[in-house]
């Protein structure tokens, strides 16, 4: 995984360092506060991740960057308000690979495009998946677990925070891949699993660590595996070495603004990130809430969601999975 995302990250930084100068109509941008909308609830990664990518930019900008969270529908919501704003600079929305290439896979209802309906501006950052699991887990290791779910076909609870998320999709995946037949309980974040988790009103959950990897670390949940090995958490195994090969999806954060949108205030924002991600401390902050730094132009983030949209609906019909 980092290999993979560190050459994107330093694509990120050549592109940055070679893009022209930004023309002077766009110079008195920002003259009053810009909005940026989340499209999940408060306390979760991406909301966290959201939280420290625009007081970076706050301050490279020397601008007011306000968080508004809009959840609802696996993200679906805050992303089609930011796609019907102004595409005047002044509002901007947290993209994820749920809310965007997979949401319109799985949601017949989805009001935008991820692709046209948008002007990528830049990855943020990216992350493994983690199976954890808690008291209703009856395991502490993968092994366990796949063994005592097979057992009881049907019975098993598996948790996502949502149908539209790529969480759901990689679960129903991993259900295939590994032989399983469990029930699925969705809830509208992450935040509010994990106590149902610790407490065993469901058994498991497939999440990104910036919202889980302090409950492994304190004990609270078991990690049987991540989609692909870590520094977050160096101690777990992959999927593959514990026989469930083929299961190595990683999760994105990027940003992104309303089609439209002029590409001088979209490169001007991309800049102003990468200057506070490429280097200390800024890359440090990332990491330190488990989530590695990942930069890149315009161009390649909408190519990365243009990719993914086709990626993830060729997943979904393999496993039969029809919009909802």
């Amino acid at each position: 995984m980092q290999t993979i995302w560190r050459r994107r990250l330093l694509q990120g930084a050549a592109g940055a360092l070679a893009l022209p100068a930004l023309a002077h109509a766009q110079d008195a941008w920002p003259s009053r506060p810009i909005r940026c909308i989340v499209p999940l609830p408060p306390g979760g990664g991406t909301d966290v991740v959201a939280r420290l990518a625009t007081r970076r930019l706050s301050e490279a900008l020397g601008a007011t960057v306000v968080v508004e969270n809009r959840p609802g529908a696996g993200g679906t919501i805050g992303s089609e308000a930011v796609a019907r704003a102004a595409p005047d600079g002044y509002t901007i929305g947290i993209a994820t690979t749920s809310s965007h290439p997979v949401s319109t896979v799985l949601r017949r209802d989805v009001p935008y495009d991820p692709v046209t309906s948008f002007s990528a501006i830049t990855l943020l950052g990216a992350t493994p998946y983690i199976l954890v699991g808690g008291r209703a887990a009856g395991a502490r290791d993968l092994q366990g677990f796949l063994a005592a779910t097979r057992g009881r076909p049907g019975q098993v609870s598996y948790a996502s925070v949502g149908v539209s998320t790529l969480g759901y999709l990689l679960t129903r995946q991993f259900e295939q891949l590994a032989g399983l037949t469990m029930n699925h309980v969705p809830y509208r974040g992450s935040s509010q699993v994990y106590p149902d988790l610790i407490n065993g009103t469901v058994a498991v959950l497939l999440d990104n660590p910036p919202g889980c990897a302090g409950l492994v670390r304190d004990g609270s949940l078991t990690a049987f595996a991540v989609t692909q090995r870590s520094a977050i958490l160096p101690e777990v195994p992959s999927f593959a070495s514990l026989g469930v090969p083929g299961f190595d999806a990683a999760f994105w954060y990027g940003l992104v603004a309303p089609a439209g949108t002029p590409p001088a205030i979209t490169r001007r924002i991309q800049q102003a990130l990468a200057g506070q991600f490429l280097a200390d401390p800024g890359r440090a902050e990332m990491r330190a809430m488990d989530v590695e730094p990942v930069m890149s132009t315009p161009e390649e983030f909408g190519r990365t969601i243009a990719e993914d949209a086709r990626k993830w609906r060729e997943m979904a019909d393999r496993l039969g999975i029809q919009p909802e």
